[in-house]
Formats: structure tokens, sequence, C-alpha cells
């Protein structure tokens, strides 16, 4: 097995991420499968110049670049779906789930008036769970970079969410 035969098998696997993320930034999942599936044509059309240790990265780049792509082509805004995310606890009580409701509405709110490279950066870090290595790896950037940059994404998240509850106060 040559490496291109190794790569393809561990991205193949890497898909399933990508599919996930892709659904949960507010891609249908037909559209979603469908952009993979995109992806991954091509990079295999362009497997010989595509740096293997960067072909994660890259398939991540290219499905991201073509939901945008897709978004603008159907002039709809790319918004995070809460709707696949179990918040739901059995001992909830109707009370509660409204208040739980209200709070996903009011962070998706703010997600939405982020810049899209905070919003990417908070979906993967705090909705999906990434550790910092696997979001540098996915954004092909160094480590210390995308810390920094997470950082800003937090404090943006944090002043939005200031100025909005000083609007209801």
């Amino acid at each position: 097995m040559n490496r291109n035969d190794e790569m393809m098998m561990v991205l193949q696997e890497k898909t399933v991420t990508i599919f996930k993320y892709l659904i949960k930034i507010g891609a249908n999942p037909r559209d979603a499968e469908d952009i993979v599936q995109e992806a991954l044509y091509k990079l295999f059309l362009y497997i010989d110049s595509v740096d293997p240790d960067k072909a994660y990265s890259w398939l991540f780049r290219v499905a991201v670049n073509q939901y945008y792509d897709l978004c603008r082509k159907q002039k709809r805004e790319v918004s995070f779906s809460f709707e696949n995310m179990e918040f739901v606890d059995e001992l909830f009580l109707p009370e509660e789930y409204i208040e739980q409701m209200e709070m996903e509405k009011e962070i998706q709110h703010l997600l939405d008036q982020l810049s899209p490279l905070h919003k990417q950066l908070i979906l993967l870090k705090y909705v999906l769970g990434y550790s910092y290595e696997e979001i540098a790896e996915m954004l092909d950037l160094n480590p210390g970079t995308l810390k920094t940059y997470l950082y800003r994404a937090r404090q943006s998240f944090k002043d939005l969410y200031r100025k909005e509850k000083e609007k209801h106060e």
C-alpha cells in the first residue's frame, strides 16, 4: 500500500467528522453528503499536488468553502442549527425546557453576529468538542495562532452577550 492509499483510508474516516460539522453549521444532510463527496472527488483529482500531511485540512477547507458557495448560490444565510443536538433532559419541567429553547435562540443570534472564522472556531471547540490540535490540523493553523484566534472569538462572543444583556436591562 502506497502513501496515497494510506492517506485516503485515513481521510475516509475523517469525512464523517466533516459531514457532522457541515450539519452543525446549517447544511441539510443531503447537501452535506454531496459536499463531502465532491470534496473527496476534488482530492482524488489533485492528489499529486496535495501535501499528504495537510490532506485533511485541505479536504476540510474545500468542503466548508463548497458549503459557503452553495449558500451563496441559494442566496441563503449560513446559520448554525441546534436541531440535531440533544439538550432536553428527561427531568426537565416544561418551564425549564422553554428557558432552554430561549437560551438556544439567544446563542444562535449571537453566533450569527460573529465573523465566519470566529463562529467556526467556537463551534469546533465548544459545540463539537475538538481539541486545539484537531482544530489546528483542520484549519491548517499553527496551534499558537489558533489559540489567539479562539481567544478573540470568545472575547467577541462575550462582548456581544454583554451588549445584548444591557439592552434588555
